[in-house]
Parts: C-alpha cells; sequence; structure tokens
C-alpha cells in the first residue's frame, strides 16, 4: 500500500487485487493520477482506478452516469465495438461504459455487477494494446 493520498478512498482491497494484475506484467509500475492511481507501461497509462464522488471529477461522472460515490476502473481495449453502447447506472445494467476521450478506451464501475475473474484478463489485454510487441511476446494470455 502507498503512503500517496491519491489512494486514500480507493478501497485496499481493490487497490491491492489491481496491483497485483498490473504490477506482474513486464516493466509495469504504479504512479499517482491527478485522481485516483494509474499502471503505465513506458509513459503510456494502461489502467486508471479512482473514486468519483458527489460528481467530481465531473468527466468520469458523467461518462459513468453517477454522481457517486463509486469507483471507476479505465482501461484500453483491442475491441471497443463490444463497449459503445454500454451505458452504466441503473440497476442489472451493464457497468461497462465509453468514456470517448479515446477510441479504445472503456470504464467499469467496480461495483457487485462486475465479474472479477474477468478484470485481470482485461488489464492483461488493455496492457497488450500499448506494450511493445517484445514486452507482450512475453505476457501469458490464454485464448490470444
Amino acid at each position: 500500500m502507498s503512503d500517496d493520498p491519491a489512494d486514500d478512498d480507493i478501497p485496499a482491497d481493490l487497490l491491492s487485487a489491481l496491483r497485483s494484475v498490473c504490477l506482474a506484467l513486464p516493466e509495469a509500475y504504479e504512479e499517482p493520477a491527478w485522481v485516483g492511481v494509474r499502471w503505465c507501461i513506458r509513459k503510456k497509462n494502461f489502467a486508471h482506478v479512482l473514486v468519483v464522488d458527489s460528481g467530481w471529477p465531473p468527466a468520469y461522472a458523467r461518462a459513468a452516469g453517477s454522481p457517486g460515490p463509486i469507483c471507476v476502473l479505465t482501461f484500453r481495449t483491442p475491441d471497443p465495438e463490444l463497449y459503445r453502447d454500454g451505458r452504466a447506472g441503473g440497476a442489472g445494467s451493464s457497468p461497462f461504459f465509453w468514456p470517448g476521450w479515446f477510441p479504445d478506451l472503456v470504464g467499469v464501475i467496480l461495483d457487485d455487477r462486475v465479474d472479477w475473474s474477468e478484470i485481470p484478463e482485461l488489464l492483461t489485454e488493455s496492457y497488450c494494446v500499448l506494450a511493445p510487441r517484445k514486452l507482450v511476446a512475453r505476457v501469458d494470455r490464454p485464448g490470444a
């Protein structure tokens, strides 16, 4: 656990679970983001977790469709079309959302709708979207 105030609102167990996946990837590193925590490969952000509360930060609150409090994770995907129609928010709806800032960026609200067995695969694929081919070749990607 870091001593950085940027991750103070992120639940410790959630942050630990994300760290264990992200930091296991070749040359990946963690750093505080402008809000929350992000994981990078060669200065490229492949995962970012933060808390939205009372509508702040507003861009994330709008994209996720909630003023919070919620914890959101954004990541890159090789298949953005799978998420373009995803809308977070209402009961029983998908926890995924498409912020629209980058064509391959997807968000997910980390709540009880999330299939946590899927998160490591999503994070690994996000890393592989941005990492150099030499590093991607070192990643175990079942089904790839």
